[in-house]
């Protein structure tokens, strides 16, 4: 006799939201994922694939096509201003600690290799906002909200107590034209820029400044940024003087506070930055959506019980994912410091001594 699929619904089609239903199809289960954007992007900047989110998108089936794709991070410095050397970034010793490095890679091409994998055209409803997930209690076996920092499913299940709340910076972000053969972030006093080779032989760059919420200064974007680092040393420099201004990307930068209770809730689960939306500071954002969706899914294939799979999900991410967003805050604070900052150096420098970077 053959047996019906189990059931799951997926409210977001991002990278957590496209592997959790890849995962579920993959063992035997019928899944509907409703994403509010009306398509996949085709623009946006890169990101970095730690050693655990490769070992998810080995479950996935996907790590090799992956590492084809992207390249490895081969180096990487904090700086200041000046260009003068705070720490570098052992790279070496992560790879000797995990058997792997970090792979950068553009978002866009990331979320396109999830969306083939996951079934390809006809596998997401676009332009399908959920905005109550309580209109799909019933009618699956499991509801996943992949639906990010602002999430409505979180607001829904948890109460907006638990929302994104500001940090007191704002970003820019964007690619220029040209590579970079290094990973460097530089710190000013209240002000850092950061500089990442991606695919494509292009720079992915960033920059934050410590500013109020929603705050816009007049003029265009990248004039800002040109008054505000022109100054900084050449390698930044260099990036300023190919900014285009339609691909300056201006955000600001929000963290989940206070942490939720739990990340079920009945038959709903949170995944990626719905459940524990951090600070992009240790470049861990997408890559804890990716070990969400594998885990969370991993246990729903294997248990009988949806309930007894979320209890296990929520045990062993919980902890773990909010841990990074506690660190990662505070690296924001250091990174935003406007007092004190060769402490704040000699205490990054000592870090990354003593410990390496966090895997």
């Amino acid at each position: 006799m053959e047996l019906t699929p189990r059931t799951a619904a997926v409210v977001g089609g991002g990278i957590g939201g496209l592997a959790a239903a890849l995962h579920l199809r993959e063992g035997g289960w019928s899944v509907d994922v409703f994403e509010r954007a009306r398509r996949l992007p085709t623009s946006g900047t890169a990101l970095g694939l730690w050693p655990g989110a490769l070992a998810a998108l080995d479950t996935l089936g996907l790590g090799e096509r992956v590492r084809d794709l992207s390249r490895p991070q081969t180096a990487g410095a904090f700086l200041r201003p000046d260009g003068g050397r705070i720490a570098t970034l052992d790279v070496a010793a992560l790879q000797r600690r995990t058997g792997d490095v970090v792979r950068l890679i553009s978002r866009p091409e990331l979320l396109a290799l999830l969306y083939e994998a996951a079934g390809g055209d006809g596998s997401v409803t676009f332009g399908r906002p959920v905005d109550d997930i309580r209109a799909l209690d019933g009618a699956y076996d499991v509801v996943i909200a992949a639906d990010g920092l602002n999430s409505a499913a979180r607001t829904t299940l948890f109460g907006s107590r638990y929302r994104a709340r500001y940090v007191g910076a704002t970003s820019w972000r964007g690619t220029v034209d040209g590579d970079t053969g290094a990973v460097t972030e530089t710190w000013g006093e209240g002000l850092r820029f950061g500089v990442t080779p991606t695919t494509g032989g292009r720079t992915n760059w960033f920059a934050c400044a410590v500013a109020p919420e929603g705050r816009r200064e007049p003029g265009r974007e990248a004039d800002v940024l040109r008054s505000r680092f022109g100054h900084w040393h050449a390698g930044v420099r260099h990036v300023l003087e190919r900014l285009d201004e339609p691909g300056v990307l201006r955000l600001d930068l929000y963290h989940l506070d206070p942490p939720l209770p739990s990340y079920v809730r009945g038959r709903a689960a949170l995944i990626g930055d719905a459940a524990h939306a951090m600070t992009p500071d240790l470049g861990r954002g997408a890559c804890e959506a990716l070990v969400d969706a594998v885990e969370l899914t991993r246990a729903l294939r294997v248990s009988p019980h949806v309930t007894t799979a979320l209890r296990t999900y929520d045990h062993e991410r919980r902890s773990v994912t909010q841990r990074l967003v506690r660190t990662a805050r505070l690296m924001n604070r250091m990174a935003h410091a406007r007092r004190l900052t060769g402490l704040r150096n000699a205490a990054m420098r000592a870090a990354l001594t003593l410990g390496g970077p966090p895997a």
